[in-house]
């Protein structure tokens, strides 16, 4: 039997957390004004049986949900974008001795070509010189200024530290999305889209997560071409937007070894039919970014509940390899518990092959990572950001995901 089905019903009421005067301090209480919600059943196939076993999962029912999110949620990618050849990438600059010899870096050019057009984007890797070959890697999805992931080091930001990630035996690689896609309104003519669709956009046609977790995946196209990065074992991370596109990328393309998913909220991690004031709703994300996701998604403006799915089997996609969502306790606007609830719900996909998801239905304490099989989740001080404490709780997920000692350098 499946404890959560104990634990945490189909039905959500509003719960209640208090914050202890001793000992560990937990997530503040939920509002008061939530309504009762039901939850699309991951497990339930889309002719109404049951599944029941692995094959199940992974041959069929698997199929149904992603494609539900690529027709109502996230778009399609138009197959001239995923045909062989469509990207060419190329190393346009090798340094063996960067940040004082400590690590070699590579900047590669990716050019997308259609219908005599290109576009170009790039990234940023880095790999340490001094772990055995090859090694993990985390590719960082970067929704903020390119500062944020300056390959020279010569600013350095908490958003990608490569310092910390190469010292821990990692290699990483980070690109901007706005070369794939521009995070604009009105910015369809000018990124990958345009160049592939030829301006035809159907209401199921890819939006601009779509079109960067696609990008995410091109640019792991390359590093498994890398001898110095172990297949596998590569970690896709993003922050906010880009944390739902982490997800999104690692739902759909099965060689990320993990999903780092950050304070991801609405269309992310959360669970959307968990509705009240203060938190970012399915109406208020399409009116205010109606590039991200596409027309379909647009129907389901305060009307959650009719949507076929809901965000726990966005999670479940990425069963049975490893997710770690993290959220901010002054990140009400993201809905820390939505969040965690995602993982809880999760959970059965996880368990049916052959894990346990999270192992609980407890929210950790705020700086307490909790680790299950398969699936992690912390929530920290603090607001909405991607810090220095995320990425070490990150990288000792990776560790286990990854069958290495804790803390390995």
């Amino acid at each position: 039997m499946n404890p959560f089905a104990r634990l945490v019903p189909a039905v959500m009421a509003p719960a209640m957390i208090t914050i202890a005067s001793a000992g560990p301090r937990f997530y503040a209480p939920d509002p008061t004004n939530l309504p009762a919600y039901r939850l699309p059943d991951p497990l339930k196939a889309a002719d109404g049986s049951a599944v029941t076993a692995a094959d199940g999962w992974m041959k069929s029912r698997r199929a149904e949900v992603l494609e539900l999110f690529r027709s109502q949620v996230f778009g399609r990618v138009p197959p001239a974008a995923a045909a062989p050849g469509a990207v060419r990438a190329e190393v346009v600059e090798l340094n063996a001795a960067v940040l004082d010899g400590t690590a070699t870096l590579k900047r590669v050019r990716f050019t997308a070509a259609h219908g005599g057009k290109s576009l170009v984007f790039t990234a940023s890797l880095l790999l340490p010189n001094h772990a055995p070959k090859p090694v993990p890697a985390f590719l960082l999805i970067c929704n903020r200024g390119a500062t944020n992931i300056d390959p020279t080091r010569a600013v350095r930001s908490d958003f990608w530290p490569a310092e910390e990630i190469l010292g821990r035996g990692y290699a990483t690689a980070a690109y901007q999305v706005g070369e794939i896609d521009p995070d604009t309104k009105d910015g369809y003519a000018d990124g990958v889209r345009a160049l592939f669709d030829g301006g035809a956009q159907a209401p199921d046609a890819w939006a601009t997560l779509s079109a960067w977790a696609w990008g995410a995946s091109r640019i792991l196209d390359f590093l498994e071409t890398d001898p110095g990065i172990a297949k596998g074992k590569v970690a896709v991370i993003g922050h906010s937007r880009g944390g739902k596109t982490a997800l999104w990328a690692a739902a759909q393309d099965e060689r990320f070894g993990l999903a780092c998913v950050n304070n991801s909220g609405c269309g992310g991690a959360n669970i959307l039919r968990r509705r009240f004031e203060g938190r970012e709703s399915v109406a208020r994300i399409n009116k205010n970014f109606p590039h991200w996701f596409n027309a379909n998604f647009k129907k389901y403006d305060n009307r959650e509940d009719d949507l076929p799915v809901d965000h726990h089997m966005l999670i479940a996609l990425v069963a049975p390899r490893w997710v770690h969502v993290a959220s901010a306790e002054g990140d009400l606007w993201a809905d820390p518990r939505g969040e965690f609830l995602g993982c809880v719900h999760a959970a059965p996909v996880y368990e049916l092959l052959g894990g346990t998801g999270l192992g609980s239905a407890e929210m950790p304490a705020i700086g307490a990572p909790l680790r299950g099989d398969g699936m992690a989740y912390h929530i920290r001080e603090g607001k909405h950001n991607l810090t220095l404490e995320d990425w070490r709780a990150y990288l000792d997920t990776a560790d286990k995901a990854f069958g290495r000692a804790p803390g390995t350098r």
